[in-house]
């Protein structure tokens, strides 16, 4: 038996890995299942039939197990895999829509169903993006499940530390494998087109390599732990307004070079378990149905393994269309290559068991869909019989947690050393509510029942600063009453309601002076929220608010008359305006919505304790009118969107203000330090370009303390046949702490995709021939250090498949 065995194993990088977690032994036995024992070898009889099925032989290979169970799956069998169980608490949105079962997970998204029989348990699937998204209280259980609250998406894409992003992933992975969750829905990738995007938060950058280089480190970290994840949204979901039902015209060329790139990056470098299809619709069709999207593109292009699952309701148009009897296209779902279809509901499971029964849907496509289910399941924690303990080492990743928030932290102006503030006899003034009311992440799917959020009044407490006691004693009740009113307004507008700001705290001229008397300096925090199910405005969010503006016109005109410092911190999720202010006050912190000890980070940074070396992922505009997605976003009609029009083509964010010479108030890639740097003998391996090209540069530490500096490569290509940005990021790398004097190289490799732009009459990724610019530097505009190499003659990097064809004709932005 052995030796056939051996003979026909065909080991797959997925049973490999299954094997690798599973023992050739004894299985863990469950007290109602017989047993069958075989030369010694133990074995579940799962079906109670008395004799040893092949999905029962854990000797054989997990290839072999999945064909023996689909061969045996009755259509009604194979429809209940395909189809999710379904989400406790949704029918707020949809109404009615049959049972929902609860997974063995309180507050989890939902999962996938059990089959008995094969052996085959429910998996447990649960949010999000910012830490794991569970229900921290259980009826008849005095026990509470609280997770960690991380850092939002771009805080961590601001620290550019790939090896930092994997702890934190190990850490997220920690939580969901030891609470019983075997996929994780994060991380989310989009590009940040517009600055209103309401999930912009949860986002990484208006730049894919960025974006992908993230989400791909922070997936192994997740990963290593043995549980998986799920890249979202795939893809063009880059606003929440209609987000179920908005049609998206995009070219091929802004999808593939833009908002596909970061999604293939981390498929190729990191392998996630699943993929999410996001709501919208792409050249009008839903992305769900899209085979070209889900089966040419992200498996036969770029190898994808895992599954692809919608996201909640995904392909229906709007929550409105399920209370009425709506359903989405299940066939074409199923043929495009959308594996699962979440979360649920019995509607679904009829149509799709009548086309299975009919014909309509092939034997075959479901087969190869079921396959790849199972294949997943029998890879997760929950297959493997793991004893989750509950008890996640929340100590340690509330540690990760506040050292990754505070390497986010972007320092965006620092007038004559104005921070680090680090005297902590003298006073402090803390004004803004939000210095109180502090802002860990945003809502909805990103959000985390964490157990304690560290405001900034906390944090600036634990570190021993003298607070003016006056002052705190107002702000705080303050802050806890118009805390408690807006989540309860939340509550009352429903399940999706959109966070909103809280009005600020009324002072008049004479309390003021008397606080510039008193102390030292005042710290100023504006804050922003925004959340799932609804964009951002230009008024009184992304503008700063009238009252907002009075009150830092007034402590900087009172601060300043006695000689004294004035710093903001930014607590937002996104991007505000700021050339309207920023000369206003003495320096600037952006501590973005750092998670659940984002007061310490942000005293960590204040006091000293920590230089900041965070940069920006994204451009902060001087005004919303300078994005080039603007005019178009989001969309038309203005007052309910059908449609969205990305005229802007491959111009996003840098892109467009650096090719048209639009001036920023703080360009991408840019952030301060405590310290400055000087970058020299930047080296190309080879003059002219041949399978690969290598740059290194040395950045020395010039100033008089520790710090980390971004290093980032920028490419300027020839545009003989097609236009290009004047630049665009192709590589980055962080410098470990240098110490005063101290220098570190750095190298960077390009390949010949690097060098290529995405040309659709050829259907081809095509370097062009002629010379190259390497610009390297601080930020997208600082650049230190230049050098060039050749391309002798055109090289097609890779050819594809058409794809993505236009639904209707525009015209797209060229230089």
């Amino acid at each position: 038996m052995k030796h056939r065995i051996t003979k026909t194993v065909k080991v797959t990088l997925l049973t490999a890995l299954v094997l690798s977690s599973l023992s050739f032994n004894t299985l863990p036995k469950n007290e109602k299942d017989p047993v069958i024992t075989i030369n010694g070898f133990t074995f579940t009889d799962f079906n109670k039939n008395g004799k040893l099925d092949l999905w029962e032989d854990t000797r054989l290979p997990v290839n072999q197990r999945i064909e023996a169970i689909i061969k045996e799956m009755t259509n009604a069998e194979k429809v209940e895999l395909l189809i999710g169980t379904g989400m406790p608490g949704i029918e707020v949105l949809t109404g009615p829509v049959g049972d929902s079962k609860q997974g063995l997970v309180p507050g989890a998204a939902g999962g996938t169903a059990s089959f008995e029989r094969f052996g085959i348990p429910a998996t447990v699937v649960a949010d999000g993006p910012a830490g794991l998204r569970i229900a921290p209280t259980r009826e008849n259980d005095s026990k509470t499940y609280y997770a960690t609250a991380f850092p939002v998406g771009t805080a961590l894409a601001s620290t550019w530390n790939k090896a930092l992003l994997e702890e934190v992933g190990k850490a997220i992975g920690n939580e969901v494998k030891e609470y019983g969750v075997d996929v994780l829905l994060a991380p989310a990738l989009n590009i940040q087109r517009n600055p209103l995007n309401g999930r912009n938060f949860e986002y990484y950058s208006e730049d894919p390599l960025i974006s992908g280089k993230t989400a791909a480190a922070i997936v192994n970290g997740i990963q290593s732990q043995g549980v998986g994840t799920s890249i979202k949204h795939f893809a063009v979901n880059n606003e929440e307004t209609n987000r179920l039902t908005i049609n998206a015209h995009v070219s091929e060329r802004a999808i593939r070079e833009l908002y596909l790139k970061g999604f293939e990056i981390t498929v190729k470098e990191s392998q996630p378990w699943t993929v999410m299809s996001s709501y919208n619709k792409l050249n009008g069709e839903y992305t769900s149905d899209r085979r070209d999207l889900l089966t040419q593109v992200l498996r036969d292009e770029w190898g994808f393994k895992g599954i692809v699952m919608t996201d909640w309701f995904g392909g229906f148009p709007g929550f409105e269309s399920i209370q009425k009897g709506g359903i989405s296209d299940v066939v074409k779902q199923m043929n495009a290559g959308n594996d699962l279809l979440m979360p649920g509901i019995p509607a679904q499971k009829k149509a799709l068991l009548e086309a299975l029964n009919s014909g309509k849907l092939s034997q075959e496509a479901a087969n190869t869909n079921v396959r790849r289910i199972l294949e997943y399941v029998f890879r997760t924690p929950t297959f493997a019989k793991y004893k989750y303990s509950d008890k996640p080492n929340l100590t340690q990743n509330a540690a990760v947690t506040r050292s990754a928030a505070t390497e986010g932290m972007v320092l965006l102006k620092n007038e004559k050393n104005a921070l680090p503030f680090a005297d902590k006899q003298k006073e402090v003034s803390l004004f803004g509510v939000t210095s109180y009311a502090w802002i860990t992440g945003g809502t909805g799917s990103g959000s985390v029942n964490n157990k304690h959020t560290v405001s900034l009044l906390e944090g600036l407490n634990a570190a021993g600063y003298k607070l003016d006691k006056e002052l705190t004693d107002l702000y705080t009740p303050y802050a806890e009453k118009e805390q408690a009113a807006e989540k309860e307004n939340r509550k009352k507008r429903g399940v999706l309601a959109l966070p909103e700001r809280l009005p600020e705290m009324k002072m008049d001229d004479a309390f003021l002076a008397k606080k510039a008397a008193s102390s030292e300096i005042a710290f100023v925090t504006l804050g922003r929220n925004s959340g799932e199910g609804g964009d951002r405005v230009v008024d009184n969010d992304f503008n700063l608010a009238t009252e907002e503006i009075e009150m830092l016109d007034r402590i900087s005109k009172t601060f300043h008359a006695k000689n004294k410092k004035v710093v903001v911190i930014l607590n937002i999720g996104g991007v505000i305006e700021t050339a309207s202010w920023k000369d206003k006050v003495d320096a600037i912190l952006l501590a973005w919505q750092p998670g659940q000890e984002g007061g310490h980070s942000v005293a960590d940074v204040i006091s000293g304790k920590v230089n900041p070396s965070g940069k920006l992922t994204m451009t902060f505009p001087v005004k919303y009118a300078d994005n080039s997605s603007a005019k178009n976003f989001p969309g038309i009609p203005a007052d309910n969107p059908k449609e969205v029009t990305y005229e802007e083509g491959i111009y996003v964010g840098y892109r467009y203000f650096n090719t048209f010479n639009v001036k920023p108030s703080y360009e991408f890639g840019f952030g301060s330090s405590y310290t400055t740097f000087e970058y020299s003998g930047i080296k190309v391996s080879s003059p002219t370009f041949k399978d690969k090209v290598t740059v290194s540069v040395t950045v020395k530490n010039t100033g008089k303390t520790a710090g980390k500096e971004v290093v980032q490569l920028y490419l300027n290509a020839p545009s003989k046949s097609i236009d290009k940005p004047k630049e665009e990021l192709k590589a980055f790398g962080k410098t470990k702490e240098l110490k005063p004097g101290e220098s570190q190289t750095l190298t960077f490799t390009l390949s010949p995709k690097d060098l290529a732009s995405f040309i659709e009459s050829k259907s081809a990724w095509i370097a062009e021939a002629g010379k190259y610019n390497v610009l390297v530097g601080a930020s997208s505009l600082d650049i230190k250090q230049k050098a060039s190499f050749t391309v002798a003659s055109e090289i097609i990097a890779e050819k594809v498949k058409k794809a993505f064809e236009l639904d209707s004709k525009f015209t797209e932005l060229k230089p």
